[in-house]
């Protein structure tokens, strides 16, 4: 993990960025003593649970999500500490953005203060989506995301699951969907996901080189 100390994730319903999110700062926190996930999906938050801040805590991560709980509320109010979490140069950050319009657009409100730091924006593919099955509808959804939130994506997680169903084949597809992203787009595959009982079974060589083994931490939730 050689990747900026601000890692924003994004990806449309489904695609499992949640989770990710979620194994990612978990691994952050073996390498680093400060580390924060901030929970910016408004359609679809997690981290509200009292037995998800928990299990953050005892692991030492630190969890902001928003304040309001009335998801209903087009652009809810956002936690005061989030400008902290972005400029903070002592702490290692994971923010888990909504990829459709309106998670877009909270982003955008930070998008000037993101663009003052190093960061990373990586967007997260799911094959197994009929919204993101074909690298055509898969690059529109990403030139959606960069317009609307006013970031640019750095890099392209190829997490295409069933969940705990998800095959060897399911993530070859994905694999070589993401692949063509990369090449329509300019921008580099950075992992390839893949939930730990499926990752034994890889053996192309392409996969193993960006391998991310994943728990599931969030259970039946990780369809984020």
């Amino acid at each position: 993990m050689h990747d900026k100390r601000l890692v924003i994730v994004i990806g449309h319903y489904g695609s499992g960025k949640t989770e990710f999110s979620v194994n990612y700062a978990v691994k952050l926190k073996e390498r680093h003593d400060k580390v924060n996930i901030a929970d910016l999906d408004i359609v679809n938050p997690y981290f509200r649970s009292r037995e998800k801040r928990e299990m953050f805590e005892k692991m030492g991560i630190k969890v902001f999500d928003s304040s309001i709980r009335n998801t209903a509320i087009d652009i809810p109010a956002l936690p005061a500490q989030m400008t902290g979490v972005i400029m903070n140069q002592d702490e290692w950050s994971v923010i888990d953005v909504g990829g459709d319009p309106v998670g877009a657009r909270v982003l955008a409100r930070y998008a000037e203060q993101i663009k003052n730091v190093d960061h990373d924006m990586f967007y997260v593919i799911n094959g197994n989506r009929p919204e993101t099955r074909t690298p055509e509808d898969t690059v529109k959804y990403l030139r959606l995301i960069e317009k609307t939130s006013g970031l640019k994506i750095t890099g392209l997680i190829n997490n295409t699951h069933l969940l705990k169903e998800t095959t060897v084949e399911d993530v070859e597809f994905g694999h070589e969907l993401t692949k063509k992203v990369s090449w329509e787009t300019d921008i580099p595959i950075r992992y390839e996901a893949v939930i730990n009982q499926t990752a034994l079974k890889i053996t192309n060589k392409e996969i193993l080189e960006k391998l991310f083994p994943i728990n599931l931490y969030m259970r039946e939730e990780w369809m984020s």
